[in-house]
């Protein structure tokens, strides 16, 4: 019989498959236990591992692992959605990226899943006034993954950003729900202008390597944006764009551009 005091762990199907594939790791590779303990084993929940691993990442000289672990402890303390949001983009590079065979892979060897989820405390701090810390972890961040992301900016759930070299996304970015991007995509300002200057990207958009999106523009949902292109207007949903500049060349190709990450694009522009 259960105490009526006594706390009952609810059920975490997705923290359950984590810690078995942990597991089946430190088996298989036991040079590699002391830190999948350290990251995964000595956890009880998704939200206690993924603290350990932000502060684990960002600490320095500067601000100490445990000041930065009780700053993220808080935050998903106060905002649950923090966490909910790393769940859905867990799952969205499991789901996309042929490279990620199991769940635990984002959470300790990608660092287009660690910087997302360090840019979301960052944003948190935003949002609470706490600039210079946000700051701070923007810093940090951009130190050691090399993706620049300020906190001011909006990431929806479900982002998936494959190698995560060099992106860019501006203060007044805003990133819809279920977005994939590849490395070396700048979300931009055009100029010096202070007030609301960056791209506006809709939910289920496929945005290529090496793409830049200038300016207060939409990009439509389920569109897709060519590797390589340079977008400075406005792209209709449901449709792909190419080129330097970017133009339409045709239809996404597909209900879900960003789940099916097809990169193939159509020859040519469309026609008039």
């Amino acid at each position: 019989m259960i105490k009526p005091n006594k706390a009952v762990t609810p059920l975490d199907p997705v923290w359950d498959q984590i810690t078995k594939e942990a597991q089946e790791a430190v088996a298989n590779q036991p040079l590699m236990g002391g830190l999948i303990h350290a990251c995964i084993l000595h956890h009880p929940t998704l939200d206690k591992a993924l603290s350990y691993r932000i502060a684990a990442k960002l600490y320095s000289n500067e601000m100490s692992m445990v000041i930065l672990r009780e700053i993220v402890d808080n935050a998903y303390a106060e905002c649950p959605e923090l966490v909910e949001a790393a769940r859905a983009d867990l799952m969205a590079i499991n789901e996309r990226d042929p490279a990620s065979h199991r769940l635990l892979q984002p959470i300790l060897y990608f660092k287009g899943f660690q910087a997302v989820q360090a840019y979301r405390v960052s944003h948190y701090l935003w949002e609470q006034g706490q600039k210079d810390l946000a700051f701070f972890f923007q810093m940090r961040t951009s130190e050691i993954f090399g993706i620049d992301i300020h906190p001011g900016a909006r990431l929806g759930k479900g982002i998936m950003i494959d190698h995560a070299h060099s992106i860019v996304i501006g203060e007044t970015a805003v990133v819809g729900d279920n977005v994939s991007m590849l490395h070396s995509v700048t979300l931009g300002g055009t100029g010096k202008e202070e007030e609301d200057r960056h791209p506006k990207i809709g939910d289920g958009v496929l945005i290529g390597a090496g793409a830049k999106v200038l300016g207060n523009i939409k990009v439509g949902h389920c569109s897709r944006i060519a590797a390589g292109s340079v977008v400075l207007q406005e792209v209709p949903p449901c449709t792909t764009v190419a080129g330097v500049p970017a133009k339409i060349v045709g239809e996404a190709g597909c209900d879900q551009p960003s789940v099916n990450m097809d990169q193939v694009v159509p020859n040519g522009p469309a026609p008039e």
